[in-house]
Protein backbone atom coordinates (compact mmCIF):
# COMPACT_ATOMS: atom_id res chain seq x y z
CA UNK A 1 0.00 0.00 0.00
CA UNK A 2 1.53 3.28 -1.06
CA UNK A 3 0.76 6.21 1.19
CA UNK A 4 2.17 9.71 0.74
CA UNK A 5 2.70 12.48 3.23
CA UNK A 6 2.95 15.07 0.44
CA UNK A 7 -0.75 15.67 -0.13
CA UNK A 8 -1.05 13.06 -2.87
CA UNK A 9 -3.75 10.50 -3.62
CA UNK A 10 -2.91 6.96 -2.54
CA UNK A 11 -2.16 4.20 -5.05
CA UNK A 12 -4.24 1.49 -3.37
CA UNK A 13 -7.00 0.57 -5.84
CA UNK A 14 -6.97 -2.48 -8.10
CA UNK A 15 -8.85 -4.76 -10.49
CA UNK A 16 -11.84 -5.61 -8.31
CA UNK A 17 -12.48 -1.95 -7.53
CA UNK A 18 -12.32 -0.94 -11.20
CA UNK A 19 -14.86 -3.63 -12.13
CA UNK A 20 -17.09 -2.68 -9.18
CA UNK A 21 -16.99 1.05 -9.91
CA UNK A 22 -17.90 0.38 -13.56
CA UNK A 23 -20.95 -1.64 -12.52
CA UNK A 24 -21.81 0.72 -9.67
CA UNK A 25 -21.41 3.83 -11.78
CA UNK A 26 -23.44 2.50 -14.71
CA UNK A 27 -26.27 0.22 -13.54
CA UNK A 28 -29.02 2.34 -12.03
CA UNK A 29 -32.76 2.80 -12.16
CA UNK A 30 -32.71 3.49 -15.92
CA UNK A 31 -32.53 -0.18 -16.86
CA UNK A 32 -35.60 -0.89 -14.72
CA UNK A 33 -37.59 2.08 -16.06
CA UNK A 34 -36.67 2.32 -19.75
CA UNK A 35 -37.98 -1.03 -21.13
CA UNK A 36 -41.60 0.20 -21.00
CA UNK A 37 -41.24 3.45 -23.00
CA UNK A 38 -38.87 1.75 -25.46
CA UNK A 39 -41.30 -1.11 -26.09
CA UNK A 40 -44.11 1.40 -26.62
CA UNK A 41 -42.06 3.09 -29.36
CA UNK A 42 -40.61 0.06 -31.16
CA UNK A 43 -42.89 -2.98 -30.51
CA UNK A 44 -40.30 -5.40 -31.91
CA UNK A 45 -38.32 -7.31 -29.23
CA UNK A 46 -35.51 -8.25 -31.65
CA UNK A 47 -34.99 -4.60 -32.60
CA UNK A 48 -34.99 -3.59 -28.94
CA UNK A 49 -32.28 -6.12 -28.09
CA UNK A 50 -30.22 -5.09 -31.14
CA UNK A 51 -30.25 -1.45 -30.00
CA UNK A 52 -29.06 -2.38 -26.50
CA UNK A 53 -26.26 -4.45 -28.03
CA UNK A 54 -25.34 -1.58 -30.39
CA UNK A 55 -24.89 0.89 -27.52
CA UNK A 56 -22.95 -1.75 -25.57
CA UNK A 57 -20.56 -1.98 -28.54
CA UNK A 58 -20.23 1.81 -28.48
CA UNK A 59 -19.26 1.63 -24.81
CA UNK A 60 -16.71 -1.13 -25.47
CA UNK A 61 -15.15 0.86 -28.29
CA UNK A 62 -15.16 3.91 -26.04
CA UNK A 63 -13.24 1.93 -23.40
CA UNK A 64 -10.46 1.36 -25.93
CA UNK A 65 -10.16 5.13 -26.45
CA UNK A 66 -10.32 5.95 -22.75
CA UNK A 67 -7.66 3.37 -21.96
CA UNK A 68 -5.17 5.05 -24.28
CA UNK A 69 -5.93 8.41 -22.71
CA UNK A 70 -5.97 7.30 -19.08
CA UNK A 71 -2.79 5.21 -19.26
CA UNK A 72 -0.81 7.85 -21.16
CA UNK A 73 -2.17 10.63 -18.90
CA UNK A 74 -2.64 8.84 -15.52
CA UNK A 75 -4.33 11.78 -13.87
CA UNK A 76 -7.38 11.99 -11.61
CA UNK A 77 -10.43 13.58 -13.18
CA UNK A 78 -10.68 11.66 -16.48
CA UNK A 79 -12.18 13.91 -19.19
CA UNK A 80 -10.80 17.08 -17.62
CA UNK A 81 -7.20 15.90 -17.75
CA UNK A 82 -7.43 14.75 -21.36
CA UNK A 83 -9.07 17.94 -22.63
CA UNK A 84 -6.66 20.18 -20.70
CA UNK A 85 -3.65 18.34 -22.14
CA UNK A 86 -4.99 18.31 -25.71
CA UNK A 87 -6.74 21.67 -26.07
CA UNK A 88 -5.35 23.88 -23.34
CA UNK A 89 -6.41 25.30 -20.00
CA UNK A 90 -9.62 27.03 -21.04
CA UNK A 91 -11.15 23.99 -22.73
CA UNK A 92 -9.95 21.86 -19.82
CA UNK A 93 -11.62 24.27 -17.40
CA UNK A 94 -14.93 24.10 -19.32
CA UNK A 95 -14.87 20.30 -19.55
CA UNK A 96 -13.84 19.85 -15.92
CA UNK A 97 -16.34 22.33 -14.49
CA UNK A 98 -19.23 20.99 -16.56
CA UNK A 99 -18.30 17.40 -15.71
CA UNK A 100 -18.23 18.22 -11.99
CA UNK A 101 -21.45 20.27 -12.01
CA UNK A 102 -23.23 17.62 -14.06
CA UNK A 103 -22.26 14.95 -11.55
CA UNK A 104 -23.17 17.14 -8.58
CA UNK A 105 -26.58 17.77 -10.13
CA UNK A 106 -27.03 14.03 -10.67
CA UNK A 107 -25.97 13.44 -7.06
CA UNK A 108 -28.71 15.77 -5.83
CA UNK A 109 -31.36 14.15 -8.04
CA UNK A 110 -30.24 10.67 -7.08
CA UNK A 111 -30.45 11.33 -3.37
CA UNK A 112 -33.91 12.88 -3.84
CA UNK A 113 -35.08 9.81 -5.79
CA UNK A 114 -33.65 7.54 -3.07
CA UNK A 115 -35.68 9.45 -0.49
CA UNK A 116 -38.85 9.18 -2.59
CA UNK A 117 -38.50 5.39 -2.58
CA UNK A 118 -37.75 5.49 1.14
CA UNK A 119 -41.03 7.36 1.57
CA UNK A 120 -42.84 4.54 -0.24
CA UNK A 121 -41.47 2.03 2.25
CA UNK A 122 -41.96 4.29 5.28
CA UNK A 123 -44.92 6.63 4.56
CA UNK A 124 -44.26 8.71 7.68
CA UNK A 125 -41.09 10.03 6.01
CA UNK A 126 -42.84 11.20 2.85
CA UNK A 127 -43.27 14.85 3.99
CA UNK A 128 -39.54 15.04 4.74
CA UNK A 129 -38.13 13.85 1.41
CA UNK A 130 -35.64 16.71 1.00
CA UNK A 131 -34.32 16.31 4.54
CA UNK A 132 -33.95 12.56 4.02
CA UNK A 133 -32.07 13.26 0.78
CA UNK A 134 -29.69 15.59 2.57
CA UNK A 135 -29.37 13.03 5.35
CA UNK A 136 -28.21 10.29 2.97
CA UNK A 137 -25.67 12.67 1.44
CA UNK A 138 -24.36 13.56 4.90
CA UNK A 139 -24.04 9.86 5.74
CA UNK A 140 -22.07 9.21 2.53
CA UNK A 141 -19.95 12.33 3.15
CA UNK A 142 -19.12 11.11 6.65
CA UNK A 143 -18.22 7.65 5.42
CA UNK A 144 -15.90 8.97 2.73
CA UNK A 145 -13.94 10.93 5.31
CA UNK A 146 -12.70 7.55 6.55
CA UNK A 147 -10.55 7.14 3.48
CA UNK A 148 -10.22 5.71 0.01
CA UNK A 149 -9.62 2.12 1.15
CA UNK A 150 -12.94 1.78 2.97
CA UNK A 151 -14.72 3.67 0.20
CA UNK A 152 -13.32 1.27 -2.38
CA UNK A 153 -14.34 -1.78 -0.36
CA UNK A 154 -17.87 -0.42 0.09
CA UNK A 155 -18.19 0.05 -3.67
CA UNK A 156 -17.13 -3.55 -4.26
CA UNK A 157 -19.76 -4.83 -1.83
CA UNK A 158 -22.56 -2.63 -3.15
CA UNK A 159 -21.83 -3.56 -6.77
CA UNK A 160 -21.61 -7.25 -5.91
CA UNK A 161 -24.97 -7.22 -4.12
CA UNK A 162 -26.53 -5.27 -6.99
CA UNK A 163 -25.25 -7.77 -9.59
CA UNK A 164 -26.54 -10.77 -7.61
CA UNK A 165 -29.97 -9.14 -7.18
CA UNK A 166 -30.21 -8.41 -10.92
CA UNK A 167 -29.24 -11.98 -11.82
CA UNK A 168 -31.92 -13.24 -9.42
CA UNK A 169 -34.47 -10.98 -11.13
CA UNK A 170 -33.42 -12.31 -14.56
CA UNK A 171 -33.78 -15.88 -13.32
CA UNK A 172 -37.32 -15.20 -12.04
CA UNK A 173 -38.35 -13.70 -15.38
CA UNK A 174 -37.22 -16.70 -17.39
CA UNK A 175 -38.51 -19.20 -14.81
CA UNK A 176 -42.05 -17.84 -14.69
CA UNK A 177 -42.38 -16.02 -18.02
CA UNK A 178 -44.62 -17.43 -20.74
CA UNK A 179 -43.35 -15.67 -23.84
CA UNK A 180 -44.65 -12.14 -23.37
CA UNK A 181 -43.82 -9.79 -26.24
CA UNK A 182 -41.64 -12.47 -27.85
CA UNK A 183 -44.73 -14.61 -28.44
CA UNK A 184 -46.75 -11.77 -29.94
CA UNK A 185 -46.76 -10.57 -33.52
CA UNK A 186 -47.13 -6.86 -32.83
CA UNK A 187 -47.42 -4.57 -35.85
CA UNK A 188 -44.32 -2.54 -36.69
CA UNK A 189 -44.85 1.24 -36.43
CA UNK A 190 -44.93 3.29 -39.63
CA UNK A 191 -41.54 4.22 -41.08
CA UNK A 192 -41.50 7.80 -39.79
CA UNK A 193 -42.71 6.73 -36.35
CA UNK A 194 -40.21 3.86 -36.32
CA UNK A 195 -37.20 6.07 -37.03
CA UNK A 196 -38.19 8.63 -34.41
CA UNK A 197 -38.74 5.76 -31.99
CA UNK A 198 -35.29 4.34 -32.74
CA UNK A 199 -33.70 7.74 -32.08
CA UNK A 200 -35.56 8.19 -28.79
CA UNK A 201 -34.72 4.62 -27.76
CA UNK A 202 -31.04 5.06 -28.57
CA UNK A 203 -30.86 8.21 -26.46
CA UNK A 204 -32.52 6.41 -23.54
CA UNK A 205 -30.18 3.43 -23.85
CA UNK A 206 -27.19 5.72 -24.23
CA UNK A 207 -28.02 7.41 -20.92
CA UNK A 208 -28.55 4.01 -19.25
CA UNK A 209 -24.96 3.11 -20.23
CA UNK A 210 -23.52 6.39 -18.93
CA UNK A 211 -20.83 5.49 -16.41
CA UNK A 212 -18.93 2.90 -18.49
CA UNK A 213 -15.80 5.09 -18.20
CA UNK A 214 -15.96 5.66 -14.42
CA UNK A 215 -12.82 3.65 -13.59
CA UNK A 216 -10.75 6.20 -15.54
CA UNK A 217 -11.39 8.80 -12.82
CA UNK A 218 -9.24 6.68 -10.48
CA UNK A 219 -6.27 5.88 -12.73
CA UNK A 220 -3.96 7.94 -10.52
CA UNK A 221 -4.95 5.80 -7.52
CA UNK A 222 -4.59 2.43 -9.24
CA UNK A 223 -1.69 0.31 -7.95
CA UNK A 224 -0.82 -1.05 -11.41
CA UNK A 225 -3.03 0.67 -14.01
CA UNK A 226 -1.17 -0.57 -17.10
CA UNK A 227 -1.74 -4.23 -16.21
CA UNK A 228 -5.09 -4.07 -14.42
CA UNK A 229 -7.19 -1.36 -16.07
CA UNK A 230 -7.58 -2.86 -19.59
CA UNK A 231 -8.79 -6.12 -18.10
CA UNK A 232 -11.04 -4.58 -15.45
CA UNK A 233 -12.68 -1.93 -17.66
CA UNK A 234 -13.52 -4.38 -20.44
CA UNK A 235 -14.81 -6.97 -17.95
CA UNK A 236 -16.92 -4.31 -16.22
CA UNK A 237 -18.56 -3.07 -19.44
CA UNK A 238 -19.13 -6.61 -20.74
CA UNK A 239 -20.82 -7.59 -17.45
CA UNK A 240 -23.03 -4.49 -17.60
CA UNK A 241 -23.95 -5.25 -21.23
CA UNK A 242 -24.83 -8.88 -20.43
CA UNK A 243 -26.97 -7.81 -17.47
CA UNK A 244 -28.76 -5.16 -19.54
CA UNK A 245 -29.51 -7.48 -22.45
CA UNK A 246 -30.74 -10.28 -20.17
CA UNK A 247 -32.94 -7.92 -18.15
CA UNK A 248 -34.58 -6.66 -21.34
CA UNK A 249 -34.99 -10.17 -22.71
CA UNK A 250 -36.48 -11.32 -19.40
CA UNK A 251 -38.96 -8.44 -19.14
CA UNK A 252 -39.99 -8.91 -22.78
CA UNK A 253 -40.47 -12.64 -22.03
CA UNK A 254 -42.63 -11.87 -18.98
CA UNK A 255 -44.96 -9.03 -20.01
CA UNK A 256 -47.30 -8.44 -22.94
CA UNK A 257 -46.72 -5.45 -25.18
CA UNK A 258 -49.92 -3.79 -23.94
CA UNK A 259 -48.85 -4.07 -20.30
CA UNK A 260 -45.22 -3.21 -20.91
CA UNK A 261 -46.04 -0.12 -22.98
CA UNK A 262 -47.99 1.33 -20.06
CA UNK A 263 -45.41 0.42 -17.43
CA UNK A 264 -43.40 3.17 -15.75
CA UNK A 265 -41.38 0.66 -13.72
CA UNK A 266 -41.24 -2.52 -15.77
CA UNK A 267 -39.16 -4.51 -13.30
CA UNK A 268 -41.65 -3.97 -10.49
CA UNK A 269 -44.63 -4.77 -12.73
CA UNK A 270 -42.92 -7.94 -14.01
CA UNK A 271 -42.38 -9.25 -10.47
CA UNK A 272 -45.83 -8.10 -9.34
CA UNK A 273 -47.40 -10.01 -12.22
CA UNK A 274 -46.37 -13.30 -10.58
CA UNK A 275 -46.02 -12.52 -6.88
CA UNK A 276 -48.65 -9.85 -6.36
CA UNK A 277 -48.44 -6.10 -5.70
CA UNK A 278 -46.71 -6.67 -2.35
CA UNK A 279 -43.62 -7.86 -4.20
CA UNK A 280 -43.16 -4.29 -5.39
CA UNK A 281 -41.65 -3.49 -1.99
CA UNK A 282 -38.74 -5.77 -2.84
CA UNK A 283 -38.19 -3.93 -6.11
CA UNK A 284 -38.37 -0.62 -4.28
CA UNK A 285 -35.74 -1.86 -1.84
CA UNK A 286 -33.54 -2.93 -4.74
CA UNK A 287 -33.99 0.43 -6.45
CA UNK A 288 -32.80 2.13 -3.28
CA UNK A 289 -29.79 -0.17 -3.14
CA UNK A 290 -29.03 0.51 -6.80
CA UNK A 291 -29.26 4.28 -6.30
CA UNK A 292 -27.07 4.05 -3.20
CA UNK A 293 -24.37 2.33 -5.24
CA UNK A 294 -24.41 5.12 -7.81
CA UNK A 295 -24.42 7.83 -5.13
CA UNK A 296 -21.45 6.19 -3.47
CA UNK A 297 -19.60 6.18 -6.80
CA UNK A 298 -20.43 9.83 -7.51
CA UNK A 299 -19.29 10.97 -4.07
CA UNK A 300 -16.00 9.24 -4.87
CA UNK A 301 -15.27 10.38 -8.41
CA UNK A 302 -16.74 13.91 -8.61
CA UNK A 303 -14.26 15.34 -6.05
CA UNK A 304 -11.38 13.89 -8.11
CA UNK A 305 -12.29 16.26 -10.96
CA UNK A 306 -11.97 19.47 -8.96
CA UNK A 307 -9.02 18.02 -7.02
CA UNK A 308 -7.14 17.67 -10.31
CA UNK A 309 -8.29 21.10 -11.52
CA UNK A 310 -7.12 22.67 -8.26
CA UNK A 311 -3.61 21.25 -8.62
CA UNK A 312 -3.46 22.91 -12.05
CA UNK A 313 -4.61 26.28 -10.70
CA UNK A 314 -8.08 26.04 -12.25
CA UNK A 315 -10.11 25.75 -9.02
CA UNK A 316 -9.97 26.76 -5.36
CA UNK A 317 -6.52 25.82 -3.98
CA UNK A 318 -8.12 24.12 -0.96
CA UNK A 319 -9.65 21.46 -3.24
CA UNK A 320 -6.22 19.85 -3.68
CA UNK A 321 -6.01 18.83 -0.02
CA UNK A 322 -5.87 15.11 0.81
CA UNK A 323 -6.59 13.92 4.33
CA UNK A 324 -4.64 11.38 6.35
CA UNK A 325 -6.78 8.53 4.98
CA UNK A 326 -6.23 9.36 1.30
CA UNK A 327 -9.46 11.23 0.51
CA UNK A 328 -9.64 14.69 -1.14
CA UNK A 329 -11.40 16.30 1.81
CA UNK A 330 -12.27 19.86 0.77
CA UNK A 331 -13.26 18.66 -2.71
CA UNK A 332 -15.65 16.16 -1.09
CA UNK A 333 -17.06 18.83 1.24
CA UNK A 334 -17.72 21.12 -1.71
CA UNK A 335 -19.23 18.37 -3.87
CA UNK A 336 -21.71 17.18 -1.26
CA UNK A 337 -22.46 20.72 -0.08
CA UNK A 338 -23.28 21.90 -3.60
CA UNK A 339 -25.53 18.87 -4.13
CA UNK A 340 -27.41 19.86 -0.97
CA UNK A 341 -27.83 23.41 -2.33
CA UNK A 342 -29.32 21.97 -5.52
CA UNK A 343 -31.81 20.06 -3.39
CA UNK A 344 -33.00 23.29 -1.79
CA UNK A 345 -33.35 25.06 -5.16
CA UNK A 346 -36.73 25.30 -6.85
CA UNK A 347 -37.99 22.38 -8.89
CA UNK A 348 -37.82 24.45 -12.09
CA UNK A 349 -34.13 25.23 -11.51
CA UNK A 350 -33.41 21.62 -10.62
CA UNK A 351 -35.08 20.30 -13.76
CA UNK A 352 -33.10 22.76 -15.88
CA UNK A 353 -29.86 21.73 -14.21
CA UNK A 354 -30.70 18.13 -15.05
CA UNK A 355 -31.16 18.96 -18.74
CA UNK A 356 -27.89 20.91 -18.84
CA UNK A 357 -26.09 18.08 -17.06
CA UNK A 358 -27.25 15.63 -19.73
CA UNK A 359 -25.88 17.91 -22.46
CA UNK A 360 -22.49 18.24 -20.80
CA UNK A 361 -22.16 14.52 -20.09
CA UNK A 362 -22.47 13.82 -23.80
CA UNK A 363 -20.16 16.75 -24.63
CA UNK A 364 -17.51 15.25 -22.31
CA UNK A 365 -17.45 12.05 -24.39
CA UNK A 366 -17.00 14.09 -27.55
CA UNK A 367 -14.19 16.13 -25.97
CA UNK A 368 -12.46 12.94 -24.82
CA UNK A 369 -12.46 11.22 -28.20
CA UNK A 370 -11.37 14.45 -29.90
CA UNK A 371 -8.55 14.79 -27.34
CA UNK A 372 -7.17 11.40 -28.33
CA UNK A 373 -6.98 12.42 -32.00
CA UNK A 374 -5.35 15.77 -31.21
CA UNK A 375 -2.81 14.27 -28.80
CA UNK A 376 -1.71 11.78 -31.46
CA UNK A 377 -0.88 14.80 -33.66
CA UNK A 378 0.71 17.21 -31.19
CA UNK A 379 2.43 14.64 -28.96
CA UNK A 380 3.39 11.69 -31.18
CA UNK A 381 6.22 10.71 -28.76
CA UNK A 382 3.95 10.54 -25.70
CA UNK A 383 4.37 7.20 -23.95
CA UNK A 384 1.24 5.16 -24.69
CA UNK A 385 1.21 1.81 -22.83
CA UNK A 386 -2.12 1.06 -24.55
CA UNK A 387 -3.09 2.12 -28.06
CA UNK A 388 -6.66 2.40 -29.31
CA UNK A 389 -7.93 -0.16 -31.80
CA UNK A 390 -8.06 0.76 -35.49
CA UNK A 391 -6.65 4.28 -35.20
CA UNK A 392 -7.69 6.75 -36.63
CA UNK A 393 -10.93 5.12 -37.86
CA UNK A 394 -12.31 4.21 -34.42
CA UNK A 395 -11.89 7.55 -32.59
CA UNK A 396 -13.24 9.43 -35.61
CA UNK A 397 -16.24 7.07 -35.71
CA UNK A 398 -16.90 7.71 -32.02
CA UNK A 399 -16.55 11.47 -32.56
CA UNK A 400 -19.24 11.20 -35.25
CA UNK A 401 -21.55 9.05 -33.11
CA UNK A 402 -21.07 11.26 -30.05
CA UNK A 403 -21.81 14.35 -32.14
CA UNK A 404 -25.03 12.71 -33.32
CA UNK A 405 -26.01 11.92 -29.72
CA UNK A 406 -25.17 15.51 -28.73
CA UNK A 407 -27.39 16.90 -31.49
CA UNK A 408 -30.16 14.51 -30.43
CA UNK A 409 -29.84 15.75 -26.86
CA UNK A 410 -30.13 19.37 -27.99
CA UNK A 411 -33.14 18.61 -30.18
CA UNK A 412 -34.91 17.02 -27.23
CA UNK A 413 -34.02 19.92 -24.90
CA UNK A 414 -34.04 23.06 -27.05
CA UNK A 415 -35.21 25.13 -24.09
CA UNK A 416 -31.86 24.42 -22.40
CA UNK A 417 -29.82 26.19 -25.08
CA UNK A 418 -29.98 29.65 -23.42
CA UNK A 419 -28.82 28.14 -20.13
CA UNK A 420 -25.94 26.33 -21.84
CA UNK A 421 -24.96 29.62 -23.47
CA UNK A 422 -25.15 31.42 -20.12
CA UNK A 423 -22.93 28.77 -18.53
CA UNK A 424 -20.35 29.20 -21.30
CA UNK A 425 -20.40 33.00 -20.87
CA UNK A 426 -20.06 32.92 -17.08
CA UNK A 427 -17.31 30.31 -17.21
CA UNK A 428 -15.40 32.39 -19.76
CA UNK A 429 -15.62 35.48 -17.55
CA UNK A 430 -14.41 33.51 -14.51
CA UNK A 431 -11.54 31.99 -16.47
CA UNK A 432 -10.46 35.26 -18.08
CA UNK A 433 -10.74 37.64 -15.14
CA UNK A 434 -10.07 35.34 -12.18
CA UNK A 435 -8.10 32.24 -13.06
CA UNK A 436 -5.69 33.68 -15.62
CA UNK A 437 -4.49 36.18 -13.00
CA UNK A 438 -3.21 33.31 -10.85
CA UNK A 439 -0.81 32.06 -13.51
Amino acid sequence: MKKNSTNQLWKVLGTSFSIAVTIGGTVGTGILRKPGPIAEQLHNPFLIIVLWIAVAIYALLGVSCVLELSLSIPKAGAWYGYAERAFGRYVGFIVGLSSWLGTVSALGFGSYTFSEYLGLLIPALEPYVIYCAIGILVVLWSFHQLGVILAGRSQEWLSGIKAVALLLFIGICFRYGEGGVWAENAPIPSQSTLWSGILAALLSIFYAFDGWHTAAYFTEENKDPVNTMPKSMFIGVILVAIIYVLINAGILYTMSLADLSQSKLAASDAIGHYFGPGAGRWITTFLMLSILGILNTQVMFAPRVIFSMSRDGLFFPQASRVNAAGSPTFATHLTVGTACLFLFSSKAISDRLSDIATFFFVASYLAGFASLIRLRKIEPELHRPYRVWAYPFLPWLLVFISTAFLVGTLVQNLSSLPFVGLFMLVSYVIYTFVLTKRV
